[in-house]
């Protein structure tokens, strides 16, 4: 069954949108690993708009399990990671103006760049996801650059507006998988991903690792953390 990596980003988004002390999405990530949680991600941004560096620095003395740096291939982002040392470090695309990462990293128009990033890491140690579309040509790319994951980005499936759409979208993540795990890459997915929808997606063979946050989140404000990762928990246990 695939490990369950529940993003923390959102309980900081609330706590911003007052600059004041809570939630802490320190004490989230502790309830999301009492509800089963098997990693934990946040996104260190440029504009630091939810997640700020204290947050990053204090998960990285509490958390238990996996992890998971989600930070855009720049200098600045680079040197965080390498003074922190997540157990990896998920490289996405970011632009300032977007509400939430609108597609996958363009490893094919940017390879020097994430390659040097990627080396930088690997030599200190931390394994490195690079989050792309399904397309058969980025995934290639990522191979090239010596990652060791992908994370096809599941947004267009998710974000279908009728079955016959999900199912062309849910058709191509499979077809993007196969090749994934022909290339001797680790499979994850995320992005967009809720309690109605990851069942499908939790099925599909050799898939190592979901990254889930807005959809836990927003559950979490009506029933609690721990409540709201045990649901979602028992949904991609297949």
């Amino acid at each position: 069954m695939p490990a369950l990596g529940v993003n923390i980003d959102h309980v900081a988004t609330v706590r911003q949108a007052r600059l004041t002390f809570e939630p802490d999405p320190v004490w989230a990530a502790v309830l999301a690993e009492l509800g089963g949680a098997d990693g934990i991600t946040l996104h260190l941004r440029e504009d630091r708009r939810h997640i700020q560096d204290h947050d990053l620095y204090t998960m990285k003395k509490t958390v238990q399990v996996k992890l998971n740096l989600e930070m855009a291939a720049e200098e600045e982002m680079t040197a965080i990671a390498l003074e922190v040392r997540p157990d990896q470090v998920s490289l996405v695309p970011e632009k300032r103006e977007e509400l939430t990462t609108e597609g996958g990293l363009d490893v094919v128009a940017n390879l020097k760049r994430v390659e040097q990033c990627v080396h930088q890491l690997q030599q200190a140690g931390i394994e490195v996801s690079l989050f792309i579309d399904p397309d058969v040509e980025q995934i290639a790319a990522a191979k090239q650059v010596g990652v060791h994951a992908v994370e096809l980005h599941t947004g267009r499936y998710a974000d279908a507006t009728s079955a016959d759409e999900q199912q062309k979208e849910y058709d191509v993540i499979v077809k993007a998988s196969e090749f994934t795990v022909a290339q001797g890459l680790k499979l994850h997915m995320g992005h967009g991903l809720t309690y109605r929808n990851v069942s499908k997606i939790a099925a599909i063979p050799d898939v190592c690792e979901l990254n889930i946050g807005h959809s836990i989140v927003s559950r979490a404000v009506l029933v609690g953390m721990e409540q709201a990762v045990r649901e979602m928990k028992a949904l991609v246990t297949v």
